[in-house]
């Protein structure tokens, strides 16, 4: 039996992938609407393949239960995919995950052995410097838990995907128990599990992010160095660049791209949170640091290249808003930071369009002075120049609308 406190994309691929592989999970959630949702046998998000799980799941092996206590006192295995974002210093903050921890030590009754396992992503460290103390400490006695970590690495528009056909499970565990249980829930999948210390199974979920971040960086970089030779073809410098054999056929190609920066959830917060946890420990790490200041920067000079000479009274047309295409997350989304980079140049007329996060946008950005459309067609229609902010496919099509200034921030044509 398994409990997993937080039903976000992380959260709910888990609990449903577990209960794909046959397991009892029940999912617990403190966002009423949300759990409301995914009782209808609905997502309350974009993700390919995971509705028809969630139906096919709902009330079989995964069950949403409003009792914490109850879940907890069945369950052998409680994973926390709750949010740990990061602050004003860029530090993870860690609010959500102790809370969830103190819901579980509160809700046990028995002598029965749990592992506490942490799936949300947390500076390293923070499993053997806080999580095992705080467990100790307020573990009632005659308790007795374990405590490990268990870093995703999925990718918002594949996550069922990645969970079940990962190239790799990673359990940092800390005492031999949990270590047995781990590998014999992961087992039947028959993917490679790699047993490390809880600090090293921190430390490789921030090595694969802020690897990713660099190159997104170092190729946005790399583009504004072409811009100012005037006559590069950066699509297609680029493309030739990932023919190199080198490169093994891998995915990284899409991250070594240039664009509007990186953002979504996962990256602006990893890349942050990992340089203060460094600068914590009495090192700056300058690449990372650089790598941060060139992804808050990609804004503003997008937004350069949107304006050129228009006048303020232009119309500007924004194609785009979620952080990357087959997602409708915004958030931390380069097109919020683009128009807002807008705005205080001094242009208000923005129109915008995106095929799966107008809504979300407006939600979450209410600030922006944007008017969001249901069409490509409506905005060109209605903007004197048009900016492409995310690569989605249907917006290749956008150049044969008509002779209207498109600026391809997303190197797509």
């Amino acid at each position: 039996m398994i409990t997993v406190f937080g039903l976000g994309f992380v959260g709910l691929t888990t609990a449903l992938g577990f209960a794909h592989l046959g397991y009892r999970v029940y999912g617990v959630d403190v966002d009423e609407a949300r759990k409301a949702i995914l009782r209808r046998g609905e997502l309350p998000f974009l993700e390919p393949d995971m509705q028809e799980i969630l139906q096919e799941q709902l009330g079989r092996n995964f069950r949403i239960e409003d009792s914490a206590e109850k879940a907890v006192t069945d369950s052998e295995y409680i994973f926390y995919c709750v949010g740990t974002p990061y602050g004003n210093d860029g530090s993870a903050d860690l609010t959500y995950l102790f809370g969830a921890i103190d819901t579980t030590l509160a809700a046990v009754r028995d002598d029965k052995f749990r592992v506490l396992v942490t799936k949300s992503t947390i500076p390293p460290t923070t499993t053997r410097d806080r999580i095992l103390p705080y467990v100790r400490e307020h573990c009632p006695a005659g308790r007795r838990f374990g405590v490990a970590n268990n870093p995703e690495f999925l990718r918002e528009g594949h996550c069922w995907q990645d969970f079940m056909q990962a190239d790799r499970i990673v359990l940092g565990v800390s005492d031999n128990e949990s270590k047995k249980m781990l590998e014999k829930l992961y087992a039947p999948m028959g993917i490679p599990i790699e047993c490390v210390t809880a600090t090293t199974g921190e430390y490789i979920k921030y090595l694969s992010n802020t690897l990713l971040a660099t190159l997104i960086s170092y190729s946005n970089e790399m583009a504004e160095v072409a811009d100012r030779m005037e006559d590069v073809e950066v699509s297609r410098a680029f493309r030739i660049l990932h023919m190199d054999k080198r490169w093994n056929g891998c995915d990284m190609t899409s991250y070594v791209y240039p664009g509007c920066g990186y953002g979504g959830y996962c990256l602006p917060k990893d890349t942050n949170a990992l340089l203060a946890q460094s600068k914590a420990k009495g090192f700056e790490p300058q690449i990372l640091k650089h790598v941060i200041a060139t992804n808050e920067h990609r804004p503003q000079v997008i937004a350069s290249r949107i304006a050129g000479n228009l006048p303020h009274t232009a119309t500007i047309g924004i194609l785009g808003l979620a952080f990357k295409p087959g997602s409708d997350d915004v958030r931390d989304t380069p097109a919020a930071h683009v128009i807002g980079a807008l705005t205080e140049m001094g242009y208000k007329n923005i129109l915008a369009y995106d095929p799966a996060a107008n809504e979300e946008f407006a939600v979450r950005y209410p600030e922006l002075p944007v008017k969001v459309r249901d069409s490509v067609q409506e905005v060109y229609q209605d903007a004197d120049v048009i900016a492409v902010t995310t690569a989605w496919e249907d917006f290749r099509e956008v150049p044969a609308l008509g002779d209207k200034p498109i600026i391809d921030c997303r190197y797509m044509f």
